[in-house]
């Protein structure tokens, strides 16, 4: 499967400036992408084909005084402007057909040079490459210092180059994984139990094993802080320097809680699937929770990631990943003798069972029903589980701290 391995650079102020001269000129190209095909809908012609544009928007454009400047930068990051743009365009009319699956796409819209994401591609005709002293060389930038933290398992096979809203530069690797390398990262799965898991607030998650894991509550104990870096940005005059550093300071501090975020999203999972050999959760309604007035705290938390994270390890690592449906009463029933006992307000947090007394914390037989439900309970006696077929996710892979270093790309160089 592929997978994201991502970096940060610590860019020179020259290639900052070269950094930023690309990120417009690509920004720049995917705007009058669109703006082609937006012209063409409003006259009732044919969408121009991606082989015209290219030929109007980078081949001609070069030559024009107004857009010169072009030829300033890697034609392959254009190039990948306009695809792009195709793919926008491709997932927004699957998405009216209902052909493509999960939330409604909606069209292709401008960039900005405000936007807090800005981001150009490499592929592999653009002859970047990783030198022996670990730099990463861009065309047209230079050498890159690049912060490695571990091995690449792999030849990447293309690099998008990220400035984030709080300034920082990061570089995401594409890499295809060795299932055999990645087998034998993990102990066997025959020997391991598996697991139900049930997600809450008060307590992150709750297992079926009787393990309970705190919820962290990263933006909760970081409101201070973003508070008052939110007040100090408030008081600066608009379009100002010291509005510019103050909107920094605030993106910081946001992306100082994201970042340990995914951090401990990105160890539990890790850790669950090592342990057991198929791991069940609920399908939880994340956007509808959000919209509540625990919706902080369900942002908060972040299931959604954390799901996602455990699915494509699941796949992975050759373990299993049950989704129990949203609609099973894994609260109402009782875990030992089977009897629905009825809904419970959410400030029940043990009940006792009518049917056969026993008394239950709320979310440890909850897990326990997520557990059964998914047809995970066989496997108490440590009967082998087999691992069902589950759509890879190509979500980024989390670096584990950083350690600056040239051993990593000393052996995979691509020159």
């Amino acid at each position: 499967m592929q997978l994201r391995y991502a970096f940060r650079l610590d860019p020179e102020p020259g290639q900052r400036v070269a950094l930023a001269r690309a990120f417009g000129c690509a920004r720049v190209v995917y705007n009058d992408a669109v703006a082609a095909r937006e012209r063409a809908r409003r006259e009732g012609a044919a969408f121009p084909s991606a082989g015209a544009l290219s030929k109007t928007l980078i081949t001609e454009a070069k030559q024009s005084p107004g857009r010169q400047w072009l030829s300033e930068v890697s034609a392959v990051i254009l190039q990948q402007a306009l695809r792009d743009v195709e793919r926008a365009y491709t997932n927004f009319f699957a998405s009216l057909k209902g052909s493509r699956p999960g939330a409604r796409v909606g069209a292709p819209r401008f960039k900005s040079k405000r936007d807090a994401r800005q981001a150009i591609r490499f592929t592999a005709n653009a002859r970047w490459k990783i030198t022996e002293s670990g730099r990463l060389l861009l065309p047209k930038i230079g050498e890159v210092k690049v912060r490695w933290s571990r091995r690449l398992p792999s030849l990447p096979s293309s690099v998008t180059v990220i400035r984030d809203a709080a300034g920082r530069y990061f570089a995401s690797f594409v890499i295809e994984t060795d299932p055999v390398a990645d087998l034998a990262r993990m102990p066997d799965a025959d020997n391991l139990p598996s697991v139900g898991i049930d997600l809450g607030l008060t307590h992150f998650a709750v297992l079926s094993d009787g393990r309970v894991i705190d919820s962290p509550r990263f933006l909760r104990r970081a409101e201070k802080k973003l508070k008052k870096a939110q007040r100090a940005l408030s008081r600066k005059q608009k379009r100002s320097k010291n509005r510019e550093k103050a909107r920094l300071k605030v993106a910081r501090a946001h992306a100082q809680v994201a970042d340990a975020r995914r951090e401990f999203h990105h160890q539990l999972s890790t850790q669950l699937i090592r342990e057991n050999q198929a791991v069940a959760v609920e399908d939880l309604a994340v956007k509808a929770l959000a919209r509540t007035r625990l919706g902080k705290s369900v942002h908060d938390a972040g299931w959604a990631q954390f799901l996602a994270m455990l699915e494509y390890k699941a796949q992975r690592y050759a373990r299993v990943f049950v989704k129990v449906g949203r609609f099973e009463p894994t609260s109402q029933v009782c875990s030992v003798c089977g009897v629905k006992d009825g809904p419970k307000p959410l400030h029940v947090r043990t009940w006792t069972c009518t049917h056969c007394g026993t008394v239950h914390d709320r979310d440890h037989n909850a897990a326990k029903n997520v557990k059964q439900a998914a047809g995970l309970a066989v496997t108490a006696c440590r009967a082998q589980v087999r691992p069902e077929l589950v759509p890879a996710q190509r979500e980024e892979a989390g670096s584990h701290g950083i350690h600056t270093g040239t051993r990593a790309a000393q052996r995979h160089s691509t020159r």
